[in-house]
């Protein structure tokens, strides 16, 4: 027997984070054509890396819009889940794709602090400026929903490190210009690949359990198991799995073993309400979408080895 569903408070959430994420594309978008001219005049590649972490934001935030909206279509037959998972593969590109920039502009990084190029620190300040103001905004639009997906939170982060890259590109301009050393800039650009970097190793570590249908954080299944065995009439639990469909999805089902007389009382639908209420009430991750299968004790002898 399954939990309650909640269809339209999740496309009601789907819906806001779609639209934050086209008000944050177009911003971002208008800050990678800034930045790219910017670096083009000042010579500066910490304004480059800049501009290139903004251009993989702009396609990992299209991916996340695209994965939004796909999260918006409702269940089929052949998708019972409809395609919530979507924004997990999404966040999973955004991430590679950072990750893959991260790792170039830190090797450019090194190469042009061994030899530095010239870099025009006026020109750097002021595209820096508008890269930073414009990031702060985007900020500002996402941080109400960073929680409610991983979709989501991929972009936030996104978005928060072109912030902070924006603040090193400052740092490295206004170096430049009071001290003539040029190598700031450089070490700007590693900066910047340097919080990159393990962020998208966070993001891609979250995406991985959830795809591979890991325990969710914070959910101990053997406090899970002691707790359903507490309950009056069950005497074993087993075939017990849980998982996330995407982040704040958790799903839970197992096989409940309890007294013979309960198929014949008419004690069984309560046990179905308890077991159910057990789950969704007693942990830290509450569970509403459960599915449990009750058997009676002389069931076992019907079970496939395979199943603990």
């Amino acid at each position: 027997m399954n939990g309650h569903t909640h269809a339209p408070a999740a496309s009601s959430s789907a819906g806001s984070q779609r639209t934050r994420l086209v008000v944050v594309l177009a911003l971002t978008s208008t800050v990678m054509v800034v930045e790219v001219i910017g670096a083009l005049i000042s010579g500066s590649l910490a304004l480059a890396a800049d501009a290139g972490h903004m251009l993989t934001d702009v396609a990992g935030l299209a991916i996340a819009l695209v994965a939004a909206t796909l999260a918006l279509r409702p269940a089929t037959a052949q998708r019972t889940w409809g395609y919530r998972r979507a924004e997990v593969l999404g966040a999973s590109v955004q991430a590679s794709v950072l990750l893959a920039v991260g790792i170039l502009v830190l090797v450019e990084g090194v190469r042009r602090l061994l030899d530095p190029p010239p870099v025009q620190a006026t020109a750097v300040v002021v595209f820096g400026a508008v890269g930073l103001a414009v990031n702060v905004v985007g900020l500002l639009v996402l941080v109400r929903g960073r929680g409610s997906s991983i979709n989501t939170r991929a972009a936030f982060l996104e978005v928060l490190n072109d912030a902070l890259g924006s603040v090193a590109v400052l740092a490295s301009a206004v170096v430049i210009a009071t001290t003539g050393f040029q190598r700031a800039d450089a070490l700007a650009s590693i900066l910047i690949a340097v919080l990159i970097i393990p962020r998208t190793l966070s993001i891609l570590r979250e995406a991985t359990r959830v795809l591979l249908e890991s325990t969710p954080r914070g959910l101990d299944l053997d406090s899970v198991r002691a707790h359903l065995l507490d309950l009056e009439h069950v005497h074993a639990v087993h075939d017990l799995h849980a998982s996330e469909i995407v982040t704040g999805l958790p799903v839970l089902s197992a096989h409940v073993v309890v007294d013979d007389s309960c198929f014949h009382d008419g004690h069984a639908p309560r046990m179905l309400d308890a077991l159910q209420a057990c789950v969704a009430e007693h942990f830290t991750v509450s569970i509403e979408h459960s599915t449990f299968q009750l058997e009676p004790r002389t069931h076992h002898r019907h079970e496939a080895p395979s199943h603990a």
